[in-house]
């Protein structure tokens, strides 16, 4: 959850970043991390579309701003039996050709595509110098071409805008040198 929305418990949510929002009324979600002294558990009473990336959302055990606080920053859990059966379909070319930009560096390239690894997943991405040539270095040497590999978690993410087909990230320094 992004913020605190009312002094009833609401709250502003937005999605996990490359997932359609998920929530809707009846769901019981668990909270994550667990926070003490807030409830682990609740059932969504509402969710109701704020603008195209936010939620107002309600649950049953979160009656006050007091709670509300506590589970900012939260993540909500859902059992995969209430999602509808495609709700976690993501194509591994859904964000091809987005281009990516660092908070510290700027341009960094466009993205080729994702990589699923058991723990986690990847956004591969052609470097600015590659991108640009089309072609990438490694094809006339017949080497591969370097990648860049940024772990796609919500910690790195800035922003995502779909229209602009742009997708901001604030990486540790170093991770787009290995």
């Amino acid at each position: 959850m992004a913020k605190t929305r009312s002094l009833q418990g609401g709250f502003v949510a937005q999605s996990a970043a490359g997932l359609p929002f998920l929530l809707s009324e009846g769901q019981e979600v668990a909270f994550v991390p667990p926070v003490l002294d807030a409830p682990r558990r609740a059932h969504v009473t509402s969710a109701v579309p704020l603008d195209d990336h936010s939620f107002a959302v309600t649950f049953d055990a979160v009656e006050d701003i007091d709670v509300a606080e506590a589970l900012v920053r939260c993540h909500c859990l859902v059992r995969r039996a209430e999602l509808p059966a495609d709700a976690l379909d993501v194509r591994p070319d859904a964000w091809e050709g987005w281009r990516v930009f660092d908070a510290s560096t700027g341009f960094v390239g466009n993205v080729l595509g994702m990589v699923e690894l058991p723990g986690q997943t990847l956004l591969e991405v052609a470097p600015e110098a590659e991108s640009a040539a089309g072609e990438g270095t490694g094809a006339a040497s017949g080497a591969p071409a370097r990648t860049i590999l940024i772990p796609l978690v919500d910690e790195f993410i800035v922003s995502m805008d779909e229209d602009e087909c742009r997708i901001d990230v604030d990486v540790p320094s170093g991770l787009l040198e290995l």
